[in-house]
C-alpha cells in the first residue's frame, strides 16, 4: 500500500491493492488482450453476416460463442444481445424474441477469449431490408458522437473527475436511461477504474488518474426513457503517451452515420 501512495496511486472506497496495480498493463497483457480481440471481431462478423429477418436473439448470440469456442476462447460473461424494442432499455440479456426488418440488434460481447483476457466491445447492427428511419440515425449519430468526443479526452494526466467534466453532455432526453459510466477498466474482465459520471460523482465517483498503458473501454448507451429503440456501443483502448489506440476494429454502421 505505501508503495502505490509513493507512487501517487489511490486506492479509495474498499478497492483492493491487486486492482489498482492491475490498472496499468504490461506488455504480454497487450498481447493476449489482442489475441482475445481477434477471436471476437470475427465472431461479431460472422454475427453481423447471419444477421436476417426471422433468426431469434439467442440464435444470433451462439455465432459469438461458437467462433470463440471453435478458436481456444473461453467463456462469455453476460448474454447482451437485444432487438427492436428490447433494445431499450439496455442490460436485458437475449431471448427467443424473433428479429424483424428493420430492428436494430444491440450487443455487448463481455468475451474472455484465449488466455482468459477480455474483448469487450459493443456495436449496434440495423435488419435488413429496408432503410433505417430518421429516429434510427439520430439515436446511433448521438451514441456515435458520444463515444467519439470522450475518446479524443483519454490521455495520461487526466484525472477520472476531470474526465467526467468535460465528457460528452447528454441531452436531457436520454439522461434517465444514460450508461452507468464514462469508461472502465478491461483485463482479465471488466476491472478498476469505473469512471461516473459528472451528475452521478457525489454517489459513485471516485478520483484517480489516467495513466500510460491502461486499458480503457469506453461506454456509450442512447435511448429515450418510454422510447422504442436505443443504441450501445462501447470502444476497447490502450492509453498512449499521446492519447489511446483504438484495440477494436469492428467496423460501425455507415448507413446509420450518413
Amino acid at each position: 500500500m505505501q508503495a502505490l501512495k509513493e507512487q501517487g496511486v489511490q486506492v479509495e472506497r474498499g478497492q483492493s491493492i491487486v486492482e489498482v496495480a492491475r490498472a496499468v498493463k504490461t506488455s504480454l497483457d497487450l498481447v493476449q488482450m489482442e489475441q482475445a480481440l481477434a477471436v471476437a471481431e470475427p465472431g461479431i462478423a460472422k454475427m453481423r453476416g447471419q444477421l436476417r429477418p426471422g433468426i431469434t436473439e439467442r440464435e444470433l448470440w451462439s455465432y459469438l460463442h461458437q467462433v470463440n469456442i471453435a478458436s481456444g476462447g473461453e467463456w462469455i460473461e453476460t448474454r447482451l444481445l437485444n432487438s427492436g424494442e428490447r433494445t431499450n432499455p439496455w442490460f436485458q440479456e437475449s431471448s427467443d424474441r424473433v428479429i424483424g426488418p428493420g430492428d436494430f440488434v444491440a450487443f455487448d460481447t463481455d468475451l474472455i477469449g484465449p488466455h482468459g483476457y477480455c474483448a469487450n466491445i459493443s456495436r449496434t447492427f440495423f435488419c435488413h431490408p429496408g432503410r433505417p428511419s430518421d429516429d434510427q440515425r439520430r439515436l446511433y449519430r448521438a451514441a456515435y458522437e458520444q463515444i467519439q468526443h470522450n475518446l479524443g479526452l483519454v490521455k495520461p494526466g487526466i484525472s477520472f473527475r476531470e474526465f467526467a467534466e468535460r465528457s460528452w453532455h447528454i441531452p436531457d432526453e436520454f439522461v434517465a436511461n444514460r450508461y452507468p459510466m464514462i469508461a472502465h477498466g478491461v483485463g482479465m474482465g471488466d476491472e478498476y477504474p469505473s469512471i461516473a459520471r459528472e451528475m452521478d460523482w457525489d454517489a459513485v465517483g471516485y478520483d484517480g488518474m489516467i495513466e500510460e498503458d491502461m486499458t480503457l473501454c469506453v461506454e456509450s448507451y442512447i435511448g429515450r426513457e418510454g422510447g422504442k429503440e436505443g443504441v450501445k456501443l462501447e470502444e476497447q483502448v490502450v492509453v498512449t503517451a499521446s492519447g489511446c489506440r483504438i484495440l477494436s476494429k469492428s467496423p460501425f454502421e455507415d448507413l446509420l452515420l450518413h
